[in-house]
């Protein structure tokens, strides 16, 4: 059955993408990337910020543009492609981001060495139906595009390619600042300083297009997560989403547990980082950085989870694959991603509605799995000998270089 595999792997990922666009036109109405496309002008006259998308749904809330001014800039010229042809595009740049995600976490986790297509072909064809990948592409969310490009500056040798596509991504949407940390970890200083100072050019410039826009954001409407949406929604796969569904509806019922949590989530995070710095653990060092960010924003929506992917990728095949929390983290990974265990659960029991212990603790599985990895990656000793590399054709393998 491997071998099968492995002689038509380019053939299984080909039909997975044309499944995928199939069901994506089918049965996706691509919201988000519909905010991004029709929200974007408003940068330009000053109402960025007051836009609403109404969505067909009767119970839906209206979608407001909720990333930085910046971003606007950056998705202006979608409002003059026409949508199908939006559509059409962001789908291939999805796909094509997923493709390099996979490819991405391979080459940071084994640096010195060629990726095998084989395997990269064979990972692509799954994770597309993983939750968070599947999700994200079907509402034409950025976040995906956004991981890929913090990936490929991650690897990227010169600091101020490195440096420049981390300030950027983090100028779309902020999450990627994470890779600053990661930056830091892994002794970059330059290109961390490259990625504050892109960053903040960002800022400046939508500031000069927009400074009316720009004001609104960075002094009013940045720590408004209400905007965002139900702050309870089993969706929201952060620290905060969890604590509102255990102990009230609001976030703000959650008084001190919330900063305790994020505390002893950046005690974690520096734990792991400094065990991932002492192997030299570049994908390890990378992934903890932006799980933490995951874990302490007030709101991490399901299909922002992509990086699970590379998490998948480091747990099964990193330098601590076959250790037991190694396992017990990919299968959390696994099940709550490949079951959809998330939106199952958001349709079971609605924000706002009253929810068992049980559910609310099952409507935690990205932040649980996050933790057994942050756990993964510190508890092991750095000079432990990994076991052997996973089962693959000795066809499939390559003597390897590069990155």
């Amino acid at each position: 059955m491997t071998s099968w595999l492995t002689r038509h792997a380019t053939l299984i990922v080909a039909c997975s993408a044309v499944a995928h666009l199939v069901v994506v036109f089918c049965s996706a109405d691509m919201f988000d990337l519909r905010v991004y496309r029709e929200g974007a002008p408003g940068v330009l006259t000053g109402h960025l910020y007051d836009f609403r998308l109404t969505r067909a749904d009767p119970g839906a809330q209206p979608l407001p543009f909720t990333y930085p001014p910046f971003a606007a800039l950056v998705f202006l010229p979608l409002a003059s492609v026409p949508w199908w042809l939006t559509q059409v595009l962001w789908q291939v740049l999805s796909l094509a981001a997923a493709l390099y995600l996979v490819r991405g976490s391979f080459a940071l986790s084994h640096p010195g060495r060629t990726v095998e297509p084989t395997r990269v072909h064979l990972w692509t064809a799954a994770v597309l139906w993983l939750e968070p990948v599947l999700h994200g592409i079907a509402l034409g969310q950025v976040s995906l595009p956004l991981a890929a490009l913090s990936l490929a500056a991650a690897l990227r040798p010169g600091a101020l390619a490195a440096g420049a596509g981390i300030g950027i991504a983090a100028g779309i949407k902020l999450t990627p600042a994470g890779g600053v940390v990661y930056l830091l970890a892994a002794g970059r200083r330059r290109a961390a300083a490259y990625a504050a100072c892109a960053f903040a050019a960002t800022v400046v410039l939508a500031a000069l297009v927009a400074p009316v826009e720009s004001w609104r954001y960075w002094l009013h409407l940045l720590g408004d997560s209400g905007r965002i949406g139900p702050m309870a929604s089993a969706e929201n796969q952060s620290l905060r989403g969890c604590l509102a569904r255990l102990l009230g509806h609001d976030g703000g019922a959650a008084g001190l547990w919330w900063p305790a949590l994020v505390l002893l989530a950046a005690a974690a995070t520096a734990l792991a980082l400094r065990a991932a710095m002492v192997r030299g653990d570049r994908l390890a060092m990378l992934l903890t950085a932006q799980l933490f960010v995951l874990l302490a924003s007030p709101i991490s929506w399901s299909h922002h989870w992509v990086w699970s992917v590379p998490a998948l990728i480091w747990l099964l095949y990193g330098p601590l694959r076959g250790r037991r929390l190694s396992g017990a983290a990919a299968a959390v990974w696994a099940l709550s991603a490949g079951a959809w265990v998330v939106p199952a659960l958001h349709a079971v029991a609605p924000a706002g509605r009253p929810v068992s212990w049980p559910v609310a603790l099952a409507a935690c599985a990205y932040p649980l799995a996050a933790a057994l990895t942050l756990a993964a990656v510190a508890t092991a000793r750095p000079d432990a000998p990994a076991p052997p590399p996973n089962a693959f054709p000795a066809r499939a393998r390559t003597t390897t270089h590069g990155h």
